[in-house]
């Protein structure tokens, strides 16, 4: 089991964010905001997909004014991305906006701080302050960005200290995994404050998954992290199934039974590829939730005698093939033998008991 850093508790509308709660899924619109219907449509499919905390992008008052509608088509909280202009963030918690992003690099007036606090603490809104590499001109000419980034974070933090304001989230992203990692350790070791992960500005699917994996799943290891986005230059939607499978895999969370298939070698003497995909797929379209699977279960494919049911033996339930048949085991004790054109069906047909 992991051991979390313990940190506090922020309640964001209907969800709660911390050490003592799961690891919450979130992702961000890709549309105009002040396009209601369009941006409900979008978030309904997004809860659908699992997504449990979305965010929006703030750019103007017309922005702000549209969240009051689109709270009434959605039922996942919603929180209001701004930057540059604190009136927008305060206009957004007007709206009903149920936690608001500022990024420390584009606001920084101390008078124009103070006023944002003074709202958010009235509306009991929290705050997610959000620090982005790109957005600071001293990381850029710093040898050691990392510490520039986390020293900058914990020295926001005394605006909001000061004022006894303590319904804060933090981030701190960069597009460097190294930097990325490095940054979050220090600051987790400088405040209690939940913090929400991600590597910003990924690129495309391929390799922003891999980053985001990397940077994330090793922040999760270590005990850090209390909510994660995975940035994707592609749909929302792949975000949200990248960020349940990096939960997963770390044992963090169950959202269906899980796959091990073994990478095939020349002792397999089945097409294995298009048997694991198949069972993938009526899997996935069996347990399609948003909800938590709260009985974890794992399935193995494995294309010979060597991988199974010896090295899954830890599975719940699996298949090794010889030649055009293989054998069912539990727990690595074989109980029945089958045809390979069977073999999905049967598996389902176990799943499922």
């Amino acid at each position: 089991m992991i051991k979390r850093r313990k940190t506090r508790t922020v309640e964001v509308g209907n969800i709660k964010i911390g050490s003592d709660h799961p690891v919450v899924i979130q992702s961000m619109t890709k549309t105009n905001t002040s396009e209601i219907e369009k941006t409900t449509r979008q978030i309904r499919s997004m809860e659908a997909a699992g997504c449990e905390l979305v965010r929006v992008a703030v750019k103007s008052p017309e922005d702000a004014s549209a969240i009051a509608e689109i709270k009434k088509g959605i039922t996942i909280p919603i929180a209001a991305d701004i930057h540059f202009d604190h009136t927008l963030a305060i206009k957004a918690i007007a709206s009903g906006a149920d936690k608001i992003r500022i990024n420390p690099g584009n606001m920084k007036s101390p008078k124009d701080l103070d006023r944002l606090i003074n709202c958010a603490l009235e509306k009991n809104v929290p705050i997610r302050i959000g620090i982005n590499s790109g957005s600071l001109e001293e990381v850029s000419r710093a040898k050691c960005p990392s510490d520039v980034m986390a020293d900058i974070l914990l020295k926001y933090l005394e605006s909001f200290q000061r004022k006894n304001f303590h319904d804060i989230i933090v981030s701190i992203k960069s597009a460097d995994v190294v930097s990325t990692w490095l940054a979050y350790k220090k600051a987790a070791a400088g405040c209690d404050y939940p913090m929400h992960l991600g590597i910003t500005s990924t690129g495309l699917a391929d390799d922003g998954i891999v980053k985001s994996s990397i940077g994330i799943g090793s922040l999760l290891l270590a005990g850090i992290g209390d909510t994660i986005r995975v940035s994707l230059t592609d749909t929302p939607i792949l975000e949200i199934e990248t960020a349940r499978r990096i939960l997963s895999a770390l044992g963090a969370r169950h959202f269906g039974p899980q796959i091990i298939s073994c990478p095939t070698c020349g002792r397999c003497q089945v097409d294995l590829i298009p048997i694991a995909k198949k069972l993938e797929i009526e899997i996935k379209n069996r347990f399609k939730t948003k909800n938590e699977y709260k009985k974890p279960l794992t399935v193995a494919v494995m294309g010979c005698e060597v991988n199974g049911p010896g090295e899954a033996k830890m599975a719940d339930i699996g298949i090794a093939f010889g030649k055009n048949k293989g054998v069912i085991f539990k727990k690595g004790k074989i109980v029945e033998k089958i045809e390979a054109f069977r073999a999905v069906e049967r598996l389902m047909e176990l799943v499922g008991q």
